[in-house]
């Protein structure tokens, strides 16, 4: 028998010998296969960093089940569905422990405006560059959601802005930003620059900034506001001292979230934290 055969056959007799661990919920149960073996293995192995001391199979049998364990079981069953290894997942986990488990920094949000509702219980700040493309992705989605979608009342999200070196006008973008902020039209002006990303001309501004309403006068004169450079120099100071290296770099509730950037993945999470604000 060759090793490939062998590992086939130690899959199928795993999901025999663990069938029950891997159909305590919907999303495990419907599982077949190898994507059930690899699912089966992580839940038999790994262990949730909260409210119950087994491994995730042990917690699940148990009578009830607490909801941060059936929330991973899930995680870890959407996982091996998608095709991820036994070895991605695993590394997942330890990562998502760490984003719960980092220390709380200081971040200055005294000139952020909050997108979704003020009295939201979990604060979501990212430092995200203007030129940067997956912020364009991130950002939009994570404010649709916060504002009108699964994290509506569970979030409230603020933006520092960190401009790359390396993308070009990330800094006259970060400005137009704070000078749309300064003229009441921040998140607007966020929304239509990421919107057109990829017809970005910093000639073009002004133009932009008429567009959300804004006075062009008034904000061509912002944009070269020495006050305004300070705060964006100020917010690229705060992200290196957060151990800010690349964006988007997500805190949740004060802490830094290391885990999968993928939204349903940030959105499971924070409703692990608003859960557990309960």
């Amino acid at each position: 028998m060759t090793s490939r055969q062998l590992g086939v056959l130690l899959g199928l007799l795993l999901v025999l010998y663990a069938h029950g661990a891997a159909a305590q919920t919907k999303t495990c149960d419907a599982l077949r296969g190898a994507k059930r073996a690899v699912a089966v293995a992580v839940l038999e192995s790994q262990y949730p960093y909260d409210c119950c001391d087994e491994t995730l199979a042990k917690c699940l049998r148990k009578n009830p089940v607490c909801s941060l364990v059936t929330r991973l079981a899930n995680d870890v069953c959407r996982r091996a569905g998608a095709g991820e290894s036994q070895a991605d997942i695993e590394r997942e986990l330890l990562r998502r422990a760490a984003s719960r488990n980092s220390p709380k920094v200081k971040i200055d949000l005294s000139h952020a405006v909050v997108a979704g509702d003020p009295s939201a219980p979990v604060p979501i700040v990212m430092y995200v560059c203007a030129r940067c493309p997956y912020c364009a992705r991130l950002t939009p989605a994570l404010y649709h959601s916060v504002t009108e979608g699964r994290l509506k009342g569970k979030a409230k999200l603020y933006l520092r802005p960190f401009p790359i070196r390396s993308h070009e006008h990330s800094t006259v973008g970060g400005m137009a930003w704070l000078a749309a902020g300064r003229l009441g039209k921040f998140w607007e002006m966020v929304l239509y620059m990421y919107a057109n990303f990829d017809r970005f001309d910093p000639d073009k501004l002004p133009d932009c900034a008429a567009h959300q309403g804004m006075d062009r006068a008034a904000f061509s004169k912002l944009l070269g506001d020495p006050a305004l450079r300070r705060q964006l120099v100020e917010s690229k100071k705060e992200g290196i001292r957060n151990h800010v290296t690349a964006t988007p770099t997500l805190f949740i509730q004060g802490r830094k979230y290391q885990a999968d950037l993928a939204l349903p993945a940030v959105e499971d999470f924070v409703e692990e934290v608003a859960e557990a604000r309960k």
